[in-house]
């Protein structure tokens, strides 16, 4: 086993809804018990994402019983501990990253064909999960945090040409959305991509999509964001406001793919599927709270041959191959990063849709360079 644990494991908790409005508590805590596999990082950098505020705020669900809760699933940090049996080439010293997913069985059929987010026995959340193939019923930590320990399959090298800052939100902001794009043809199969919504996962997206050869249009309910989606990559930028109906007229079928980031549970849904030539794919991304979508016409799918679907963030190979195309085409998100000791300033600004377009918590006593 190369390194050895002399360092305690802290990080700033939420313990009720209100922690997002500033109120994190830095607290020690126990990470599962250390795995043949496993791999420890002393964390960097850690971005912020709209699942750690639907988290701690129990949008999604009832977090009673699971604070108190150290979110963060964008980490980028040293290696400083490696099982006897890490396979992954990883040793310490190495400077690696973990994205949303940090366990499955790794042998289920899904697995097997490194589709690890789908696992049949469920995948391990990187905060909030219990591990069940080590540690049987230990529950799992995020980066807001000086120390993450956990499975080495989940756990990537970052490549040399990428600064570290601005690898973290691409583990999980990024490849939900290139997940999907490689999926259904970005630049191949699907040469007219639309992507809606210009925020984190939105801005994400429309580097991708770009660097993947589509022509891409960015839609927004309003164009304060067209400056800025035209220099992500957008040749198109299409205002919907507040008659969305006659803001698509004339473009119907014209995209191949819709990417939707979008979590507005009230949003124009058809008119949106409109804009897709038969055989398109509308890809939801976004995650409304209420659980729910708007109503669907059935005769907008049937008669257009359209297709809806959705996609979870991505395997480690798909993570893999989306770093090799940021080194190659030198991507860079726009981000803004804040001290982890601002975190209770950085979170509430993240809930106020400040980011343009993602925010990276920076742990300096750590060796992370604002």
């Amino acid at each position: 086993m190369s390194g050895a644990q002399d360092y305690k494991f802290e990080g700033w908790a939420g313990d009720s809804p209100d922690s997002i409005k500033g109120n994190l508590k830095w607290i020690e805590y126990e990470p599962k018990k250390f795995a043949d596999d496993d791999v420890d990082i002393k964390v960097h950098y850690c971005g912020i994402c709209a699942s750690d505020i639907s988290t701690l705020s129990a949008g999604w669900m009832p977090m009673d019983e699971a604070y108190p809760q150290v979110v963060g699933h964008e980490i980028v940090g040293e290696v400083v501990r490696v099982g006897p049996n890490v396979k992954n080439g990883l040793k310490v010293g190495d400077i690696a990253g973990v994205g949303a997913q940090c366990d499955s069985c790794l042998e289920c059929k899904y697995c097997v064909d490194h589709k690890e987010q789908y696992c049949n026995k469920g995948q391990v959340g990187t905060y909030n999960g219990k591990y069940y193939r080590t540690s049987e019923g230990s529950k799992s930590w995020g980066g807001y945090a000086n120390y993450w320990r956990g499975p080495s399959h989940f756990v990537l090298p970052i490549p040399k040409e990428i600064d570290p800052a601005e690898a973290a939100p691409f583990l999980c902001g990024g490849v939900t959305v290139f997940s999907p794009l490689k999926q259904y043809g970005a630049g191949t199969t699907a040469k007219d991509v639309g992507i809606i919504g210009i925020g984190g996962l939105g801005h994400f997206a429309l580097i991708f999509a770009k660097a993947l050869g589509a022509n891409v249009t960015a839609i927004s309910h309003s164009d304060h964001k067209k400056d800025d989606a035209l220099k992500l990559g957008a040749s198109d930028f299409l205002v919907t406001g507040d008659d969305v109906e006659d803001a698509v007229k004339g473009r119907e079928r014209s995209l191949d793919l819709l990417i939707c980031t979008s979590n507005d549970p009230s949003m124009p849904l058809n008119s949106y599927l409109s804009l897709l030539r038969p055989g398109g794919n509308f890809v939801l991304v976004g995650v409304p709270e209420t659980g729910k979508l708007p109503d669907l016409a059935p005769f907008t799918i049937i008669m257009n041959n359209i297709h809806i679907g959705g996609s979870a963030i991505g395997s480690p190979d798909r993570i893999k191959e989306m770093l090799d195309l940021i080194a190659e085409k030198n991507l860079h998100p726009w981000i803004s990063k804040w001290p982890l000791s601002k975190v209770n300033e950085a979170v509430p600004a993240m809930v106020a849709g400040k980011a343009r377009y993602r925010y990276v918590l920076v742990n300096e006593e750590n060796g992370g360079k604002l």
